[in-house]
């Protein structure tokens, strides 16, 4: 288990790691349902360390990656002889979980011929290999973790309700690293510590711009995002002061034009006839990176500013310079 699984004192997360403290203890199904780059597999992993099967095998399956007929051979096993290619029988994930956890990663993304399978499993403790006729015995606890609705799914056919009954014992939700402010710098710190060390520098202090930048950005990727953030930022950093973050790496510092310009003129910061127009380029840079930093934030200066790397000041100092205009009502001054 990683140390920054456990790391945050947010009251939404420490919510979390008591709830999930407690339903470790039993030996029911359980349910972690979370955005993206959350930690759901940190989680499970937690849950089991905590559960009287801490001892036997923890085994995971991360059910987006395969299809219905490797799912079901991963999950049951086959027989030799059981389809083209199975020279000799496998033992599948269930098999290898016995008297431990098995963690499916995705769960709601299970084909649905395959959930019926694993409802039986759950209900009577037994299964058998595909292409095999002997019924095995399933000492498994079930952890299943989802970004999805699964009752939505239900109600569209897309899973089965009764596995849903049987799985959702508990359901305990992740907070998003949005509603755990508190935690943010924290754990940057933490990553920034990390990378440094990998690289051999020397850590590099966050300035105060950059702190407010972390704590003003919405991260849509959550904890993920931000580890990746912040390592980038260290490297490129080389050791000295972070004054401002990469927050997307697919920023495009080169722009296509959306109308090819004139021939009779030179595009912004070619060459005319009278030389270089700098002064020209470098607003229309910054009209563009403004525009799409709004965009992308869907009209919040906050989250705008954050992701171009400036303040909040400087960013509405530069809306009045180039008299840009918003379709929504201007926001209040972060806090």
């Amino acid at each position: 288990m990683k140390r920054e699984e456990a790391l945050g004192e947010a009251p939404a997360f420490l919510d979390f790691q008591f709830r999930l403290s407690r339903a470790a203890k039993v030996h029911r199904p359980l349910l972690i349902i979370g955005e993206r780059g959350t930690g759901k597999e940190l989680a499970a992993a937690r849950a089991h360390y905590l559960s009287p099967r801490w001892e036997a095998p923890l085994v995971a399956l991360n059910c987006a990656a395969l299809n219905t007929n490797l799912i079901e051979t991963e999950l049951f096993g086959h027989e030799a002889g059981a389809f083209t290619g199975a020279g000799k029988t496998k033992a599948g994930r269930f098999e290898k979980a016995h008297r431990g956890t098995l963690f499916l990663d995705e769960i709601g993304l299970v084909p649905l011929e395959v959930q019926e399978k694993i409802l039986r499993v759950v209900e009577y403790g037994e299964y058998e290999r595909v292409g095999g006729s002997t019924t095995l015995e399933a000492d498994v606890r079930l952890i299943g973790a989802t970004n999805a609705d699964l009752p939505e799914l239900c109600r569209q056919g897309k899973f089965k309700k009764d596995l849903l009954d049987r799985l959702s014992f508990e359901a305990l939700f992740l907070p998003p690293l949005r509603r755990r402010r508190e935690d943010i710098l924290p754990l940057a710190q933490y990553f920034a510590v990390r990378m440094a060390g990998e690289l051999g520098i020397p850590v590099p202090p966050f300035s105060a711009q950059a702190r407010e930048q972390l704590l003003a950005y919405p991260w849509p990727g959550n904890i993920r995002e931000l580890k990746n953030t912040v390592e980038r930022g260290v490297y490129r950093s080389e050791g000295n002061e972070i004054s401002h973050w990469a927050m997307d790496p697919f920023l495009n510092p080169f722009p296509q034009e959306e109308d090819s310009p004139s021939p009779s003129l030179a595009a912004p910061g070619e060459p005319d006839e009278r030389g270089f127009d700098l002064e020209g380029a470098r607003e229309a840079l910054e009209k563009d990176y403004i525009d799409r930093a709004l965009n992308r934030t869907r009209g919040s200066q906050i989250q705008a500013a954050a992701l171009l790397g400036v303040s909040y000041d400087r960013f509405r100092g530069l809306l009045k310079k180039h008299d840009l205009k918003l379709n929504n009502p201007a926001e209040e001054r972060p806090e």
